[in-house]
């Protein structure tokens, strides 16, 4: 066996061990999902976001696209928040007077949902008259099937690929195989900074991968908005992909506003006019064919429900393929429109596999956020593209995976890394940040970023108050803060930490002037890792009439609903105290690093020293902060 051959044996081998962790993942997310089905009452699945209930039902019709769609909106527990979203199979259900669900027998699909009502869309009018006749309904979450398919059959083909790009992007990102570029001389930006204007050139230059690697308010998004921009000087039309439909939004907004035509596959989570404008969907039926199309579908709707005997069914049979194909050659039409006017296709990972893109060739592939995407997501993409160009900061937010064993097994290592590790060449590393003071982002860069990152002069010394220290660690040990434990995935909860944190707001909010703070629009973030601490300090703001007229300026959240934001004043509940300095989820400092990166100007930390720093980092953290 020759020196090529072994290696594209151990790179296949690699494939095939990423296959058998997706496989246990898969399987594991299934029997969870199972569990909660049977087992959880329908109070934890509503708090959890998982479950509206009970729904009113509104208005059914056929959207653009010719699917059947029902509107669906809550009635209770409005100010929960879901993770419902565009793309996420749901199931429906009814609940009888013994307080049983009975799921009825079909799954349907979220087209749009925003804080209380959703459409969704059904697989046929069955479906919608169970709906509509069902008394005490409600909708959940439910395995999501679809994309475990698609990852399953990417990872398939990029295995068996041979003699064609596929097989050599995948030697080249897995392995020895070095990759090549392109010999033109050096553009000038001089918009950008410096390290900027080298990682647009290196995107530029890449034959094959390159890579955006955005540490926290360096300025990513716009690297990569200009490496699109570039790139399509020189290519009629690239696809944009991203982890999540936030992330997709985020980066088409920004492309829009620089002028370039997108076209959006699938729903946007901020719905807004300016975003819903460059949908699929709304452009579709926008074209000067849609209204024949629409009339036409209607009548073959309407020639479905006539009743048919002999001689009259072979008419309607005929009238109606004949109404189908002239249906097909207008969608075709409509769609040859869309697609040549945009010159970005922008969708998730998974929307790539979308029936629309079917047979789509493009040049370059950017994937933003691609450190939170798992490496079989990435191949659904990367099968449609040439080169591929990938942003994002492994040092922050990993993928979501929920068996533990997978994980340890290395589901969680991302293509990004693998290449960052592979082919240190194609990296570009962002060292100038624009977010935070100088003592805030310097912990972050020392530990993460080998002391890399700089400040921009006009961040540097950003403050609200004269003199203030920007990082405060509130140390809550012997003030019988005490963690308790409530439940699986929502873990712990320190009710005295949360009521101190509430204090310190308080008092910060007393120092800078309440006039002052609405008049300057000075927003604050709390953060905790804990969902159940999340919950609890929500519920102790709204309760609290001191937080009235600031409470839209404040935001209490995970760390992982936090990822690609900031705020000027930033408080983190760190939660964990315990004699054993057992710190469980607090271990994975790549969440640390997202949590105190999104201070612009404060940032306090309330935790308990003594449990925390048996680690290293918190220790590291706490003698800085000391220190400052």
């Amino acid at each position: 066996m020759n020196k090529t051959s072994l290696h594209t044996s151990s790179v296949i081998a690699q494939l095939q061990r990423q296959e058998l962790l997706l496989r246990m993942e898969y399987e594991y997310e299934k029997e969870t999902f199972k569990q909660q089905t049977e087992a959880m009452g329908i109070g934890r699945k509503i708090k959890r976001g998982m479950c509206w209930y009970p729904l009113s039902v509104g208005r059914s019709y056929y959207n653009s696209l010719n699917q059947l769609v029902v509107e669906v909106e809550r009635r209770e527990d409005k100010d929960i928040e879901h993770v419902f979203e565009f793309g996420r199979p749901v199931c429906f259900f009814t609940q009888d007077a013994s307080e049983r669900l009975h799921y009825f027998n079909f799954t349907a699909t979220v087209n749009y949902v925003d804080e209380d009502r959703m459409v969704v869309i059904l697989p046929g009018t069955n479906a919608l008259m169970d709906i509509q006749n069902a008394d005490r309904l409600g909708v959940q979450l439910y395995f999501d099937e679809t994309s475990y398919r698609l990852m399953f059959e990417a990872l398939s083909q990029v295995i068996k690929a041979k003699g064609n790009r596929l097989a050599e992007l995948r030697d080249i990102f897995h392995g020895t195989q070095k990759t090549s570029t392109y010999s033109f001389g050096f553009t000038r930006f001089p918009w950008l900074n410096p390290t900027q204007e080298e990682a647009v050139n290196k995107v530029m230059h890449a034959k094959d991968v390159a890579i955006v690697h955005g540490p926290p308010g360096t300025g990513k998004t716009t690297t990569l908005v200009e490496a699109i921009y570039e790139t399509l000087h020189r290519e009629n039309q690239v696809l944009v992909c991203a982890q999540s439909n936030m992330a997709v939004d985020w980066i088409s907004e920004k492309l829009v506003d620089r002028g370039v035509p997108v076209l959006r596959i699938g729903n946007p989570t901020r719905v807004n006019d300016k975003m819903l404008s460059f949908t699929y969907e709304r452009r579709f039926e926008s074209h000067p064919d849609y209204p024949q199309l629409w009339s036409i579908r209607k009548a073959i709707r309407e020639l479905y429900g006539k009743s048919r005997k002999g001689a009259e069914r072979e008419n309607i049979r005929q009238k109606i393929n004949s109404l189908k194909d002239r249906a097909t050659e207008l969608e075709i039409r409509i769609n040859e429109a869309l697609f040549s006017e945009a010159r970005v296709i922008a969708c998730t990972l998974v929307s790539s596999a979308n029936r629309v893109l079917m047979g789509m060739k493009f040049g370059t592939l950017f994937i933003d956020e691609a450190a939170q995407a798992l490496e079989a997501a990435c191949w659904i993409a990367i099968r449609k593209a040439d080169r591929v160009v990938l942003a994002g900061d492994h040092c922050q937010l990993p993928p979501t995976i929920k068996c533990i064993e997978a994980m340890r097994g290395g589901l969680d290592e991302t293509l990004m890394q693998k290449i960052v590790h592979n082919k240190p060449e194609a990296v570009s590393l962002l060292k100038i940040q624009y977010r935070m003071n100088d003592e805030i982002m310097r912990f972050s860069s020392d530990w993460f970023y080998h002391g890399e990152l700089r400040s921009a002069p006009e961040v540097k010394y950003r403050s609200i108050l004269d003199f203030d220290t920007p990082m405060v660690w509130v140390n809550t040990e012997g003030l019988e803060c005490n963690e308790e434990f409530v439940g699986e995935s929502f873990g712990r909860i320190n009710k005295q930490e949360a009521t101190l944190c509430i204090e310190e707001l308080k008092n910060y909010i007393n120092k800078i002037g309440k006039e002052r703070l609405l008049e300057e629009r000075i927003d604050f973030g709390v953060i905790s890792p804990y969902k159940a601490q999340v919950q609890y300090l929500r519920q102790l703001i709204k309760k609290d009439a001191f937080f009235k007229p600031f409470r839209h300026l404040m935001t209490i959240n995970t760390v992982d609903g936090f990822q690609g934001q900031e705020r000027d004043v930033i408080l983190i509940s760190l939660v964990r105290a315990n004699e054993d300095g057992q710190i469980g989820f607090l271990n994975d400092l790549r969440r640390m690093n997202v949590a105190i990166t999104r201070a612009r100007m404060k940032l306090i930390i309330l935790g308990d020293a003594s449990t925390l720093t048996k680690h290293p980092f918190y220790k590291k953290l706490f003698e800085f902060i000391k220190g400052i």
